[in-house]
């Protein structure tokens, strides 16, 4: 074992910028695998003779099954190494995606769509560890920091990429590159990157579980979760109802489909960026402030509804509820991995699972009771979304301040 260890060691240390390139560019994969057929939405449930809502489904059988595989992956990770398991499941990924390819088959799909997220999930951790593993002190910060932000290239670059895929080659191309994609960087993986962690930890699940159950158990920590779920929801919304109201309800083509997402991906990087501006701000004040901001956008967009309605519209009111949204998940993730900095890789597997099955469920209910049908319907979803994120943070405010008279009581 300690020969294995020291061998992956020298290897990675010979190869160290070549495989924190690597794990740089496969954080935004979790990202291209949800976004990049959003503008084949449409013609996917055209050619398939299935629902909207059926094809909306694959999206959130992803996200169910990538929030379930953060919860516990961090500690399989821990326990048996990082680099098979992540290689194993760049290849799987691969063959997933080509099986979605070749198949018309809906069923069939929402299979595939679990192995999916199942190896993003381990994947994503996996490289995420890596930086732990190979740097430290201020060196390590610096790389922690650009996490999110290049985290963010997959929602804006991938819409861009498939609408074009799709206008050129059919709904299918989308996961032939996200098949390709997977090899390329499983061939690179092998040849240039290796095993990082030094010290495997015994696979106790019962300890494992308690600290979780602790971190449950904290309200403050869990509707902060909650707040994440609620923030990321209205971008996943927009994504599974925007092809459909821009190719269906407004008639024009899933490129200006996948330039929209593009645009709107951009919002909410530049969310995260104000947010991480203006971290030295009163948080629950800034907050408030910017969910009040987001009503008083949407209640503008439903009643200009009754004067215009089209593309710019649309994106103009999106673009400003995303920067909000963007916003909001920046502070909440800081917030809630702060909160047992003893247990962070725990606190960052336990916010990002929890957070992708929130947007999951309610993302698919929402388009349920309110359908991708026209601009209005989807400022009603916003409406929702925001109304929900008002109580949570006065709810978590309360929470607070009880805290703070309990102790001051002491």
């Amino acid at each position: 074992m300690n020969t294995i260890i020291e061998s992956s060691s020298i290897i990675q240390e010979k190869n160290q910028k070549i495989a924190t390139i690597l794990a740089f560019a496969l954080i935004p994969l979790s990202g291209f695998a949800t976004d990049i057929y959003i503008p084949s939405l449409p013609t996917m449930a055209g050619e398939m003779q299935v629902s909207s809502v059926q094809v909306q489904l694959t999206l959130s059988i992803f996200l169910i099954s990538y929030g379930v595989a953060q919860l516990f992956i961090g500690s399989v990770l821990d326990s048996f190494g990082r680099y098979k398991i992540g290689l194993y499941s760049l290849l799987i990924f691969a063959a997933a995606s080509i099986v979605i390819a070749v198949t018309h088959n809906i069923y069939l799909i929402y299979l595939m769509r679990i192995i999916h997220g199942l190896t993003v999930g381990a994947i994503v951790v996996a490289k995420r560890a890596y930086f732990v593993d190979v740097f430290e002190g201020e060196q390590l910060k610096h790389y922690l920091s650009l996490f999110s932000i290049i985290w963010s290239t997959g929602p804006i670059v991938a819409p861009f990429i498939g609408g074009y895929l799709q206008s050129a080659f059919g709904w299918e191309s989308n996961f032939y590159f996200l098949g390709g994609f997977a090899l390329v960087f499983a061939i690179l993986e092998y040849v240039f990157s290796g095993e990082t962690l030094k010290h495997f930890t015994d696979f106790q699940l019962k300890k494992i579980a308690n600290i979780y159950l602790n971190m449950i158990k904290t309200p403050s920590f869990t509707l902060g979760i909650v707040m994440l779920g609620l923030a990321y929801c209205m971008v996943m919304v927009y994504n599974m109802t925007g092809p459909f109201i821009i190719e269906h309800h407004l008639h024009l083509t899933p490129i200006v489909a996948g330039y929209s997402s593009l645009v709107l991906g951009f919002a909410w990087m530049v969310g995260g960026f104000i947010g991480k501006a203006t971290i030295t701000k009163p948080f629950f004040k800034r907050l408030a402030i910017n969910t009040v901001l987001q009503l008083a956008f949407v209640i503008v967009m439903i009643f200009s509804l009754n004067f215009i309605s089209n593309l710019y519209s649309l994106i103009f009111f999106a673009f400003i509820i995303h920067i909000g949204a963007g916003f909001t998940f920046n502070n909440y993730f800081t917030f809630c991995l702060s909160k047992f900095p003893k247990n962070a890789g725990i606190a960052g597997g336990l916010t990002g699972g929890i957070t992708y099955v929130i947007v999951s469920f309610l993302s698919y209910g929402i388009v349920n009771v309110v359908p991708a049908k026209d601009e209005r319907n989807l400022s009603y979803s916003y409406l929702i979304m925001i109304l929900l994120s008002l109580i949570v943070m006065y709810i978590i405010l309360k929470i607070k301040n009880k805290e703070g008279a309990t102790i001051a009581d002491k």
